[in-house]
């Protein structure tokens, strides 16, 4: 058993330290969310298969947040798996699964005809320690231009909305110990301008931008604004955030404020401090990882208490073919009618839990149990009927099968549920994909979904194929979905049938552009949205 100091949570799977080297993590970007699932771009999926996790990147650590339904060369069709809120554009990371062997170079040969220095071996590491690494600058970012456009046949339905978004990643500038990181979006339509020009922040949004100092290997203290992987739920911390670790054991401590919840801009109101534990622990085959944090939490406004409570999160993959994730909110303040008092008291709990049964099947089950979030100095206008709402409970049940090869077939059932609620809602998913259709060289997949609620019965049906136009340069897809709604409230069923076409164009290496049009056609009325993103990587 060998623990490691400050390793990245979900560190790049199948490490060796002899002949092999660990293939990069491949990165893709959100390309369209829909209510079911989430679409992801790479210049490749060939790395890839149905089952797999992608996750994003919070500070130094990896967080699961989609699993790969459906795949075709350069893209992917996911569910979520975490509450994480994803948004266009957003950098998406899968994990390589086998280490990739070496190829000695000729400037390699020539080195092993002379003597080497002796180099220690991580068997002979002292516990906990980590191989010294070198300080090298490593500079990268993506600068995109979205265009969201949408018009109907009838009037006062048509808009643009325009979304330019930076991010980057300065590591280690000019050799130093010094990083700096920042991603800003700006958003602005037709209808909205006049909002912006009176406040920036109605347009401009920053979710990170903060320096990061490294005094050594096992502790850094971080400056402005910055999401903190021990301490997610809540959210961008705008401060200084400091972490030591001691082995497995880190510990940590952050002081600043929270995002303006009206528009994210900065709030210096709205102080909030607090500590956290965490656990890191790997195995010596490096293919199964647990991690664990504790963190208690206090949040203000003008002074007064807002919000106290504790959170705790916990990653396992120890178990072979098994993985599990969970989280859990306690709230421990309450103030009603200027009373405070100490409570003990759930506010959200999420659980997930997936298994590899064999090759062709995997099954996961989750359990999510919310209630709102009550912040009693920001909210007190309405804290008793905040108070008086039940909490959300819900469960999921998802099996991916692929009984052969290019064919695979999932369902996901999903049930929430209030107390007061008339009926609970339930939603049924199933879909059939075959890829690299004989002749054709195209990916099909065949869709299903039932849903129910208190105020309205649905199916929709959906079939779509993807093909590679140009091998690794341009891909295009086509989908038609039936979509049957009845409400209670009416008498009459609102029938739609929505076209969805979509290109991708890798122009070179660095510069992408993809276009996808959705036109939704009603009895009455017929919608259109085109939405294009132009992106570059540096």
């Amino acid at each position: 058993m060998k623990y490691f100091i400050s390793v990245i949570i979900f560190a790049v799977l199948g490490v060796t330290l002899r002949s092999q080297t660990v293939a990069e993590p491949d990165e893709g970007t959100v390309s369209y969310i829909t209510t079911q699932n989430v679409y992801v771009k790479f210049k490749s999926t060939e790395n890839l298969t149905i089952g797999d996790t992608l996750f994003i990147k919070q500070g130094e650590a990896l967080v699961p947040v989609l699993l790969v339904n459906n795949l075709s060369s350069i893209s992917c069709v996911c569910t979520t798996i975490s509450s994480t809120v994803l948004k266009v554009a957003d950098i998406i990371i899968s994990k390589p699964k086998m280490p990739l062997q070496s190829v000695p170079k000729e400037e390699d040969t020539i080195k092993e005809l002379k003597p080497q220095p002796v180099v220690a071996k991580e068997d002979s590491l002292p516990d906990g320690a980590l191989p010294a690494k070198k300080i090298e600058q490593d500079i990268g970012g993506r600068l995109s231009v979205s265009s969201y456009s949408n018009f109907s046949s009838s009037e006062g339905d048509n808009s643009q909305r325009m979304r330019y978004t930076f991010s980057l990643k300065a590591n280690n500038i000019g050799n130093s110990r010094l990083s700096a990181e920042t991603y800003l979006s700006f958003v602005h339509s037709n209808k909205n301008w006049d909002d912006v020009q009176k406040n920036l922040f109605n347009g401009l949004k920053i979710y990170s931008f903060g320096l990061r100092y490294d005094f050594n290997e096992s502790m850094s203290v971080i400056f402005g604004r910055k999401i903190n992987s021990r301490v997610s739920s809540i959210g961008a911390i705008d401060g200084i955030q400091f972490e030591k670790s001691f082995g497995a054991v880190s510990v940590g401590a952050f002081a600043g404020s929270r995002p303006d919840y009206r528009d994210y801009s900065y709030n210096f109101g709205l102080l909030q401090y607090g500590a956290y534990m965490g656990h890191d622990y790997k195995t010596s085959d490096g293919k199964g990882n647990l991690q664990s944090s504790l963190a208690f939490i206090e949040q203000t406004n003008n002074g007064n208490t807002d919000r106290r409570f504790a959170y705790f999160q916990h990653y396992n993959s120890l178990i072979k073919k098994l993985y599990f994730f969970g989280s859990v909110e306690m709230d421990l303040y309450k103030k009603v009618n200027d009373k405070a008092e100490t409570t003990f008291n759930l506010s959200n709990l999420y659980l997930m839990l997936r298994y590899q049964v064999i090759k062709q099947l995997s099954l996961s089950v989750s359990y999510s149990a919310r209630q709102n979030i009550i912040y009693y100095e920001t909210y007190k206008d309405y804290i008793e009927r905040l108070l008086e709402s039940e909490t959300l409970q819900g469960y999921r049940l998802m099996a991916t099968v692929r009984p052969v090869k290019n064919m695979s077939f999932g369902a996901k059932a999903g049930y929430r549920y209030r107390i007061n609620d008339p009926e609970p809602t339930r939603d049924l998913y199933g879909y059939l994909t075959y890829s690299r259709v004989p002749w054709l060289n195209v990916s099909t997949t065949l869709s299903a979904t039932i849903l129910e609620s208190n105020y309205l019965k649905g199916n929709i049906y959906s079939v779509g194929i993807t093909r590679d136009l140009i091998p690794g340069k341009v891909s295009g897809g086509l989908s038609y979905r039936y979509v049957d709604y009845r409400y209670y409230s009416t008498e009459f069923p609102q029938i739609q049938n929505i076209g969805e076409i979509d290109i991708y164009w890798r122009i070179y290496k660095k510069l992408s552009l993809s276009v996808y049009y959705e036109g939704t056609f009603e009895k009455q009325v017929t919608f259109n949205r085109i939405y294009a993103n132009l992106s570059y990587r540096f």
